[in-house]
């Protein structure tokens, strides 16, 4: 093949699963030679893999505000020569640099007695480079790199630091003298680093940006360099309706980009095969119907017969009422629909067929000690599952986290991955896993205890710091429950229980945590994009569910930090760490990858008795 006709190969790879996480659209990402922005949607090229759920599209689209909403795979490289260039475009970001010098300042003849000296670097605009080079004053090129610092706001715009402005302040903002990056120490200390001009002597300090509510960097003009030249918007703070301002914001830091994200479980809807049952009968016998009481007296019928069979009668008349009003179907959460469906059948949910996206058998509990029966309502054996992620956009500086609900707060506003957007990237993972419900009742008659409330006003005080120290409104942020903050700590728990024989790592197991009025209960679940994900571990751990449980409750009856973990009071202070209760890395925080809180909302002292003392726990006494 003729040099011509090769294809050039990519700058870099990434796994599609890391777009969505790590690298997605307006993401800084460091290349051995320079470092880039991940473009926007509309920079992406190639033929791209359609993914359907239709539950999880609908609410992105809500959220996005747009009517409809497609998701797609993001694009992988063709490996054909012949076949058109597909990828992501990346843009070169940012665009000044400092040279890679070996120089000091002052200098040694400069130098007064005991004066401190710093390493210094040219600063240097894109276009003051010769072929990507610094020219020094001996006429030699001089390779240079991506300065470390930019300047963005909360919204998500980027942009370089006007570094003339920056270090002239008010006096000689003409000025054009050639800029140094002068660092002491380590130059990790912002107070030792600064940024001088060579033509007027002027100097400052860096950690002049870093100063709290400082507008220093002064107000965002909404650059969005993902998406484009021209894709600036107006910078405007939805609370104070002024303009947001820049903050410093280091290249590689961890709060540089915050992925949003959406997961859904591929469930089979329950209410979709009631509404699929009444659709068949509807028009010819269902249509006139007005009460639930004529529902038996058409089930004589044996086409409605057969089409109603399973389903109650006040289900149907309810769905008939609903569509004799002209009501909009019921919205349901994310996390609601998934465990009205785990809990809709007491045997088994969807196909046993190898296309199945999801297959779930109940387990027998004959083998269960009555303790344990009393606060447990079923164990589902869940074989095949398909959990479906999409971004919807991007944050800095601080990460949103969808609710408890698994819903994100249609109010908060991301960052755009698009300028109009059509569509936004999703993946899908195959895996199994296991469902523990618990019943109602218990968790209800555990609440009235005198102990239990008395630790919640504990556990709520800490939130109501943590809330008002970020400055978010009360209704922006609610206190999740202790049933959330027992079934997530008990959750971290089972976690490092069974993966000691499960033959998954720890941190390739994941949770869904449900506590609402659909029920209470826990589902631990491994997936991956190959077949990897079913391997058959989890579910032969449900099946004896209960030996690892009696583990994980031993386990959390003792951490190696006691007696300071169990002493934690959630409202000191002085120990900023206000949304855990008696949770360290002792005992409950576990990997990142693995928590849908980033281990937040936890407290051993909901699930067993610590060394502090009883009676907050739920699990009291339970010896399996």
């Amino acid at each position: 093949m003729s040099k011509s006709n090769k294809k050039r190969p990519p700058s870099g790879e990434i796994r599609q699963s890391q777009i969505l996480s790590t690298f997605g659209p307006g993401a800084m990402v460091d290349l051995p030679d320079h470092s880039i922005l991940i473009g926007g949607l509309n920079h992406w090229h190639g033929d791209k893999k359609r993914i359907y759920e239709d539950r999880l599209a609908d609410r992105v689209a809500d959220i996005l505000e747009v009517k409809d909403i497609a998701l797609y795979a993001p694009p992988v490289d063709e490996q054909d020569p012949k076949a058109s260039r597909t990828g992501i475009t990346a843009f070169a970001f940012p665009t000044w640099f400092v040279a890679q010098v070996e120089e000091t300042w002052p200098k040694t003849n400069e130098k007064a007695l005991n004066a401190k000296v710093y390493r210094t670097r040219p600063l240097l605009p894109w276009g003051s480079l010769v072929q990507g080079k610094y020219l020094n004053a001996e006429r030699k090129k001089v390779s240079v790199v991506p300065v470390r610092f930019v300047q963005a706001c909360v919204k998500g715009h980027i942009s370089d630091i006007n570094w003339y402005r920056f270090v002239h302040e008010k006096s000689q903002t003409s000025c054009r003298g050639q800029l140094w990056l002068d660092e002491g120490g380590s130059g990790n200390d912002f107070a030792d680093i600064f940024v001088r001009c060579e033509g007027c002597i002027a100097r400052r300090q860096l950690s002049d940006a870093t100063v709290p509510n400082g507008k220093v960097l002064r107000e965002c003009d909404g650059h969005r360099p993902w998406l484009g030249p021209k894709a600036q918007e107006l910078c405007i703070s939805e609370v104070t309706g002024k303009p947001e301002y820049n903050r410093l914001l280091v290249r590689s830091a961890s709060n540089a980009y915050f992925s949003q994200v959406l997961s859904v479980i591929s469930l089979p809807d329950s209410d979709a095969a009631l509404q699929n049952a009444v659709n068949s009968v509807y028009d010819d016998f269902l249509k006139e119907t007005e009460s639930s009481d004529q529902i038996k007296y058409e089930r004589k019928k044996q086409k409605v017969a057969a089409a109603l069979f399973g389903f109650s009668d006040e289900a149907v008349w309810a769905e008939i009422h609903r569509r004799q009003g002209g009501q909009d179907k019921q919205y349901k959460g994310i996390k609601q629909v998934e465990i009205e469906t785990l809990l809709s059948s007491p045997f088994e949910v969807g196909e046993d067929v190898p296309e199945s996206d999801f297959y779930a058998r109940a387990r027998k509990l004959d083998r269960i000690k009555p303790k344990l029966l009393s606060l447990i309502e079923s164990i589902v054996l869940v074989h095949r599952l398909k959990e479906v992620t999409a971004q919807i956009g991007f944050t800095r500086f601080e990460a949103i986290m969808p609710d408890i609900d698994g819903d994100l707060d249609i109010q908060v506003r991301p960052a755009a991955l698009d300028i109009e957007p059509t569509w936004v990237p999703a993946i899908e993972n195959r895996g199994e896993g296991v469902f523990i419900a618990f019943r109602k009742t218990a968790i209800d008659n555990w609440l009235k205890r005198d102990a239990v409330q008395q630790r919640g006003k504990k556990l709520a005080k800490g939130f109501d710091i943590w809330r008002k120290q970020k400055g978010i409104a009360p209704e922006k942020a609610k206190f999740p429950g202790l049933p959330y903050i027992m079934l997530h700590s008990l959750s971290h728990l089972l976690i490092a229980a069974v993966s000691l024989e499960c033959g998954y790592a720890a941190s390739s197991i994941r949770e869904r945590i449900y506590a609402g009025e659909s029920g209470y209960g826990i589902l631990l679940y491994t997936g991956s994009p190959g077949s990897e994900g079913t391997l058959g571990g989890l579910v032969q751990v449900g099946n004896r569910i209960e030996s690892h449980l009696d583990v994980a409750l031993e386990m959390g009856r003792l951490c190696s930090n006691d007696p300071v973990c169990a002493q934690h009071q959630p409202d000191a202070e002085q120990e900023d760490r206000f949304l855990h209760g008696a949770a360290c890395h002792g005992c409950l925080l576990i990997a990142e990858t693995s928590c849908e809180r980033r281990n937040e909302f936890l407290d051993r002292a909901l699930v067993v008795a610590t060394v502090e003392g009883p009676g907050a726990e739920f699990f009291e006494d339970v010896r399996v």
